[in-house]
């Protein structure tokens, strides 16, 4: 397909050509109509998919005139380093400077941009809570923005910036909003649900690489919040007949001692923690000794500071949490020779954008598992006073899933968790 489908003006044409732009993206042929047709449009893709040339393209397109008193497009980013790209992106397409475009972030005063935006822009390229505290100073008029984009949205939630988000779109009352992200989850629908129109379109582009070697079998828990992590661990873990040798990662030695104390009364020697915090924990400090030991069950590993770590031989690896370095994981997953290994990961809705990544680069997605119908979802927002005695109860019921084992459970009754989770790798082995 030609870039003259997407509509563009003959400009805009000749700048993505000379660019190297030859031909749109899928992105950018799916939503630009809508764009400029003035629908608001939610765009869910993966990082390279061609994101950012849209709105930019999008935004050069609907303006058209430039040099008026007041901003008319408003496009909110989650940090500086996505602010100098924007703009990157704008110089390379905005030929003769028609536009006149200001970046604002935390690294000038809010004196000088107040100034800059009173000498006259059109186009706004700014972090939320730099943008919101211009607009409180009456500095950013947004009665005149016509186009309201949030990019990297689900970055944008990661670092707690909604407020500002939502003050800014509901100021900026007259404007088209479009939105664009990587993955879309509650929290992030949360953010936009005040301002999205009930007509506004999502877009969902899927780009997986090449698969580039062979992985183990990949599960994927998606969980609310951390609790609802280590309910869920306990849970699956107390299945000990399938589990029956196990890794945990977890990011920091820190959770590694919490997710350790999670488990209530298990065997001795059964709960580990490698290379603990403390030095009168009980645990390992070579993982060859973990293996080696039949009454070892389950060793949890911190990220924090870990060298080379040989996990051959073990059959379940469990990230907790997702490590800063997606190569971290993938070098975990890689198949080795003919062993039998199944990989589970948690996730919460803040780290699907790290799973996300993962999966583009092992080029292939992880299989998503229903949660145990006995695991006891947490509920974050509520956090009523306890007295103390209900405290001391609570203490004295945890374990597996804060609550005793129910008939549900029973291997005479229903499957386990970790019996579903074995009887699905054994179909997508093949075996009997």
């Amino acid at each position: 397909m030609s870039l003259e489908k997407l509509k563009l003006s003959k400009p805009l044409v000749a700048a993505m050509t000379d660019a190297g732009f030859l031909t749109p993206k899928e992105i950018q042929t799916k939503t630009m109509s809508r764009i400029l047709g003035g629908q608001d449009v939610i765009a869910v893709g993966p990082e390279g998919s061609g994101k950012t040339t849209t709105y930019v393209l999008a935004t050069l397109m609907k303006l058209k005139y430039a040099f008026e008193e007041a901003p008319r497009a408003l496009i909110l980013v989650p940090d500086a380093e996505h602010v100098d790209h924007v703009l990157e992106q704008f110089a390379l397409l905005n030929r003769n400077s028609t536009f006149r475009i200001l970046g604002i972030d935390s690294r000038g005063t809010i004196e000088t941009q107040m100034n800059e935006i009173t000498d006259g822009c059109d186009i706004i390229v700014a972090v939320p809570d730099r943008a919101r505290a211009l607009y409180l100073k009456l500095a950013l008029n947004t009665n005149k923005i016509q186009l309201f984009i949030v990019d990297n949205a689900e970055l944008i939630v990661k670092k707690g910036l909604q407020l500002p988000v939502v003050e800014l779109a509901n100021s900026a009352y007259k404007s088209q909003h479009v939105v664009f992200t990587e993955v879309m989850h509650e929290k992030l629908n949360h953010m936009i649900s005040p301002f999205i129109k009930d007509s506004a379109t999502t877009i969902e582009v899927e780009e997986i690489g090449e698969k580039q070697a062979e992985v183990y079998p990949q599960m994927l828990y998606q969980v609310p919040n951390f609790r609802t992590k280590l309910n869920l661990l306990t849970l699956l873990l107390n299945d000990t007949e399938f589990f029956e040798k196990v890794v945990v990662f977890v990011n920091t030695r820190l959770t590694a001692q919490t997710v350790f104390k999670n488990f209530n009364n298990p065997k001795e020697g059964e709960i580990s923690i490698y290379r603990s915090l403390f030095f009168d924990d009980k645990g390992y400090d070579d993982i060859e000794d973990f293996k080696s030991n039949p009454d070892a069950r389950v060793l949890i590993v911190a990220n924090e500071n870990l060298v080379d770590l040989d996990i051959h031989g073990i059959p379940f690896i469990l990230h907790f949490e997702l490590p800063e370095q997606k190569e971290t994981l993938i070098q975990r997953i890689v198949k080795h020779e003919d062993e039998e290994v199944v990989a589970i990961t948690f996730s919460t809705d803040i780290e699907l954008i790290e799973v996300k990544k993962i999966e583009q680069a092992i080029g292939q997605r992880m299989e998503v598992m229903d949660l145990p119908e006995d695991l006891k979802i947490v509920d974050a927002a509520a956090k009523p006073k306890k007295k103390k005695k209900e405290e001391d109860e609570e203490t004295s019921e945890r374990g597996a899933a804060f609550h005793e084992k129910k008939a549900s459970n029973l291997k005479n009754y229903n499957y386990s968790a970790g019996t579903k989770a074995k009887m699905t790798y054994k179909n997508k082995k093949g075996l009997s």
